[in-house]
């Protein structure tokens, strides 16, 4: 299917749009669109290692924070401003080389929705988890990071039934929002998250306001006012509801389960490997939207229940009867190794075989030699 994006964003039309437009014209003619998709990735995927490494259990910020250094806020700025420009100049510059594919289109929406969970992970050391005083408890950011996935999900099930994916204001939004905190966590300190703004509320009080309301106000009655304008002009892609609702039963049973496993955890998991545990939530996430992602651009049906259902639903029913016991950390550090490893191996296969069938190589624009 042709690809269709609608982007109305005051922000992204008059801002960041005509900064990419100059962007652009130093990027080689040479160079393959999906290139700058995976590099913006990789410096995500690099400054969320980074940021693990100075503080892996989300409390460096909190108790001493010197314990990150400045440089590491500056370059999270810096790897965040570059991720947001090659995700934003790679259309531009498919177009640009005529070589725009439905690859291209897959492996940037692919991509988007594992770096849209790292994004909020990496933020996470910005606010700390919660130490009494200051901080975000690890229940807010489980909570936080569902609502940031159940908004990119709401616009991949938009263009699942009407064809057209309607960029969320959210997007350009938290990118500079982002970028602006890691400058200012880098320039005046992390203890600036720990001084009350206004009225005795946080920076990140002010920010989970604001994500819940964009999120509750904006952008899910825009996707329902979209689905059912689409449904007036007898535009939708699905007749029946059934078909209509199918995309999201997986993912409400995935976030029901790790909800399930968070609230009746007898070691309290989330508490103990937060960051383990938001990450499998992330990937597993990932891996569920990429299948509707795929199902909506060959306008195939989505499977009604994802595998990774099935493993993560039996580890979750061991953890929470007791079965696993003392054990329970490791189970979901193999859970979480095995589900990364599964999804990178979807990713690796997906492109394969794409790049066969469409005659293209991945990361170069040459084109395949029929055999």
């Amino acid at each position: 299917s042709q690809y269709s994006a609608v982007d109305t964003n005051p922000l992204s039309v008059y801002i960041m749009q005509p900064i990419w437009n100059k962007i652009i014209k130093i990027v080689p003619l040479w160079i393959a669109p999906n290139l700058l998709t995976f590099s913006g990735f990789i410096m995500i995927l690099f400054n969320y290692f980074l940021i693990s490494f100075y503080d892996w259990d989300y409390t460096a910020s909190g108790t001493s924070p010197g314990l990150v250094p400045t440089w590491v806020w500056l370059f999270s700025a810096f790897t965040t401003f570059c991720a947001y420009a090659l995700d934003s100049i790679d259309g531009k510059h498919a177009r640009r080389t005529q070589s725009s594919t439905p690859l291209g289109e897959l492996f940037d929406h692919g991509l988007d929705s594992w770096a849209t969970s790292i994004f909020v992970l990496s933020f996470f050391s910005v606010c700390s988890r919660d130490n009494g005083k200051t901080g975000v408890s690890v229940y807010t950011m489980y909570i936080y990071l569902s609502i940031v996935l159940f908004n990119f999900m709401c616009s991949h099930w938009e263009k699942y039934n009407t064809g057209v994916l309607y960029l969320p204001w959210g997007y350009d939004i938290s990118q500079v929002v982002l970028i602006a905190a890691y400058l200012l966590t880098g320039t005046v300190g992390v203890e600036v998250w720990q001084k009350p703004l206004l009225f005795g509320y946080y920076i990140t009080d002010v920010l989970v306001i604001l994500l819940i309301g964009f999120s509750l106000f904006l952008s899910f009655p825009q996707t329902l006012y979209n689905i059912h304008r689409a449904h007036l002009k007898k535009t939708l892609k699905n007749d029946s509801l059934y078909e209509g609702l199918l995309p999201l039963v997986s993912p409400l049973l995935l976030f029901i389960l790790l909800t399930v496993w968070v609230v009746l955890s007898p070691s309290n998991i989330l508490a103990k490997q937060p960051r383990l545990f938001l990450w499998m939530v992330g990937v597993a996430f990932s891996n569920v939207i990429c299948k509707v992602i795929i199902c909506q651009m060959s306008s195939t049906r989505p499977e009604l229940f994802h595998w990774f259902l099935f493993p993560l639903a039996l580890v979750v029913y061991a953890a929470i009867s007791g079965l696993l016991g003392r054990v329970e950390e490791a189970a979901l550090g193999v859970l979480t190794a095995l589900l990364t490893a599964a999804h990178v191996h979807y990713g690796v296969c997906v492109g394969r075989q794409l790049s066969e069938h469409l005659n293209i190589y991945i990361f170069s624009l040459k084109k395949r030699v029929q055999e």
